[in-house]
């Protein structure tokens, strides 16, 4: 299993570009497919549990790095894409924000019929997790939104948000079925947004006395904390620094792209001649596919792979996110009629960009790759939100936006 874990995220508004939504989906779909073809429908919800790898999809598809945002995009994108195709797929994603979420047991009624699951046991799990997150754990935030992603086989994970506009953050709470042998016995997979701070969590063994004086809302006693297995901390700014990425796993798929290493290597030779931003996104996209549960613990490194949404660390480059979303269901649309060659390749730039690591990394070399894309997207049509980057402009607006919107916070974080 994946490891869950515990990520503060600043709360965003405001909606996807045009320009990104359409690219978003394609994206994550050829990721998702990727991964139920190399490993099955079951490691897609594995996956889905883990707070961090999910905020490295979110990156990955375009969306900025540590926003709330990640949460409502990438499942109303994915969900376009495959409760259409889960005939194929055998993965529904149900539920979401306000009355969607609130119709979500007839949802899991109607895909259970269809696939002769117990409904009454998965409406059940659906309504108790979000009890448990609305009400057991007294943390301040209101849920606001509910996903429940279903297997045809009844296999499930949860993800759930909720928000505080007092201090605007946000949380997300991940659930995985096999994980839940109890409801109120350290139920979680992972709880993104947990800052450090007290919190009122009822299924906290020590909170027994003031459970004898509540409402039990489950009709079952709390007996363990409901917990996460790591915490970190995602800060409010928007720029992305050293201290937010594995500068040596950066360091090595920009090697990979920019120096030309790939071509060293025989097995990827259908990956010779592909421009380094399209190189860099397939490396970082085959690494959310195929990388273990210890190298999504910097979700900001994932942020490089297109650019993000608000500009940072860069604007997007659609030219290379489109290429890289043709490879990607390229080699998906092969690997179906068992031509594995183009699979196997990007699985091998995993491996290969894995292995770059041990070289060591240049000291300082994010500022100037930070300021080459830049440069980059200002002379080849890069995006943002705002629409096409214009040069000497662009980013001094977002540089002001920073400052104005987080800086005191960030004076605040350095003085500690």
């Amino acid at each position: 299993m994946i490891s869950a874990g515990s990520i503060g995220m600043p709360l965003h508004f405001g909606k996807v570009p045009k320009f990104l939504t359409d690219r978003m989906a394609n994206m994550g779909e050829a990721i998702v497919e990727s991964i139920v073809d190399n490993y099955g429908k079951s490691e897609v919800l594995t996956r889905m549990s883990d707070p961090n790898w999910f905020q490295a999809l979110g990156a990955t598809m375009g969306m900025h790095w540590n926003s709330s945002g990640v949460t409502t995009t990438v499942l109303s994108a994915l969900r376009g894409k495959l409760n259409p195709r889960a005939k194929d797929l055998g993965l529904y994603i149900l539920g979401g924000k306000g009355k969607a979420s609130y119709s979500l047991p007839n949802q899991i009624n109607r895909v259970s019929h269809q696939h002769d699951l117990d409904d009454k046991a998965l409406v059940k799990s659906s309504r108790m997790a979000r009890r448990i997150d609305g009400n057991a754990i007294q943390d301040g935030f209101d849920l606001y939104q509910q996903y429940f992603l279903l297997s045809d086989e009844g296999e499930w994970t949860a993800i759930q948000q909720g928000m505080n506009t007092g201090n605007r953050r946000a949380r997300r709470y991940h659930w995985h079925s096999p994980e839940v042998r109890s409801f109120t016995n350290a139920p979680h997979k992972g709880i993104a947004g947990m800052e450090h701070q007290q919190v009122l969590n009822l299924v906290d063994p020590n909170a027994e006395a003031l459970q004898q004086h509540m409402v039990d809302l489950t009709r079952e006693k709390p007996k363990e904390l409901a917990e996460a297995i790591r915490e970190s901390d995602m800060p409010n700014r928007h720029d992305v620094r050293k201290e937010d990425i594995n500068m040596a796993r950066l360091a090595s798929v920009l090697d990979l792209a920019y120096n030309r290493d790939i071509e060293k290597f025989e097995d990827l030779v259908d990956m010779h001649g592909v421009g380094p931003r399209t190189l860099k996104a397939l490396a970082m996209a085959s690494e959310v596919i195929h990388g273990d549960a210890t190298r999504f613990e910097d979700p900001a490194r994932f942020a490089f792979a297109v650019g993000g949404k608000d500009g940072r660390p860069h604007p997007i480059d659609t030219e290379s996110f489109d290429e890289a979303v043709e490879m990607l269901q390229d080699s998906v649309r092969h690997a179906k009629v068992g031509e594995k060659d183009k699979s196997k390749a990007l699985k091998r730039l995993h491996s290969v960009a894995v292995d770059g690591e041990s070289k060591g990394t240049p000291l300082d070399f994010l500022t100037d790759l930070i300021d080459s894309e830049w440069n980059h997207a200002e002379k080849n049509g890069g995006k943002t939100f705002m629409g096409d980057v214009i040069g000497g402009v662009t980013r001094a607006i977002m540089d002001t936006q920073n400052a104005l919107l987080y800086g005191k916070k960030d004076k605040d974080d350095e003085q500690k």
